[in-house]
């Protein structure tokens, strides 16, 4: 773990994570999903395929897919069947890091406002919140497909942000891509992260978090996260 950015003394008053991959494991059920739809194509869609896409919003990379590969099909008809053969896998296959559900409930205890801002679509995020259990820990979903760009462009965090009417330098986001870890600091946010893949060496945005678990969530301790938190809310903490 390193510590990146330094302290500039504003405090916490909010949380905003990220869901795929950050509060759940997800990734690999998106993986299967997306290889299922494309199948009908007669496109291979391979893991490094897939890895391209982590972190990206499903209507950004379905719209990529879209003209890379000249399907003809409708956007709006490419995305309800992306939607519906992710939810068939991960209604049976999805589940909380143990380590984040232990730091959501240390962020509660505390009364700390926190919502999901995520690049999937807000019925995928509101049921995934409900199936894992988490819903009840949030003040709002927010989906990449309600702002007009998706990450790295900041405008979700800042939407969030807006919605829960606390200054962006006030809130503080959970990420473990690249690109989320540059919209988050593109809107003046603290940001823990945690890399997904945890592949060495790093891209060179992973180092403008402040706080970075660099070999991923197998290094994420919430006791220790939280520890940063207390720090940021002023309160004295053992933070090493």
């Amino acid at each position: 773990m390193t510590k990146g950015q330094n302290n500039p003394g504003v405090p916490i008053k909010a949380v905003i994570f990220d869901l795929d991959g950050t509060l759940i494991d997800s990734e690999p059920n998106y993986y299967e999903s997306d290889k299922k739809l494309l199948k009908e194509y007669d496109i291979d869609f391979t893991e490094e395929m897939g890895l391209k896409y982590v972190g990206i919003s499903s209507l950004d990379m379905i719209k990529e897919i879209k003209q890379s590969f000249q399907i003809t099909e409708s956007l709006e008809s490419l995305m309800e069947k992306k939607n519906r053969y992710y939810l068939d896998i991960a209604r049976e296959n999805t589940k909380v890091f143990p380590e984040m559900f232990s730091f959501l409930r240390r962020l509660q205890a505390e009364n700390m406002p926190m919502a999901i801002a995520s690049g999937s679509s807000v019925e995928v995020i509101e049921l995934l919140a409900s199936i894992t259990g988490i819903a009840s820990y949030f003040q709002l979903f927010v989906s990449a497909e309600e702002v007009a760009k998706g990450k790295p462009a900041p405008d979700i965090f800042l939407e969030t942000a807006r919605r829960l009417r606390v200054p962006p330098e006030n809130c503080l986001v959970l990420e473990d891509s690249q690109y989320g870890v540059e919209a988050a600091k593109q809107a003046g946010m603290y940001c823990i992260s945690f890399p997904f893949p945890p592949v060495q060496p790093l891209p060179a945005s992973f180092q403008k978090a402040d706080v970075l678990y660099k070999k991923g969530m197998a290094e994420f301790s919430a006791k220790h996260a939280f520890a940063w938190v207390q720090k940021m809310l002023g309160n004295q903490a053992d933070f090493r």
